[in-house]
């Protein structure tokens, strides 16, 4: 936690390199990024919206 955030994986991922990882701010937005590349990965921003709508989507199957 060098960056002071907790970066988490799903449960689903198999504990693998191989997926992203989510940190959730204070303000409920949400930080994303490729956990093969850990810090130096570039990282992605949403907004707590964005984030909202999002989780919708998935919970709604829209990614399946």
């Amino acid at each position: 936690m060098r960056d002071g955030l907790h970066w988490a994986k799903s449960s689903h991922s198999g504990g693998g390199d191989n997926c992203v990882e989510v940190a959730l701010r204070p303000d409920g937005s949400a930080l994303v990024r490729d956990s093969k590349a850990g810090e130096a990965s570039p990282i992605l921003n949403f907004t707590p919206a964005e984030w909202r709508a999002f989780l919708a989507g998935v919970r709604a199957g829209e990614f399946d």
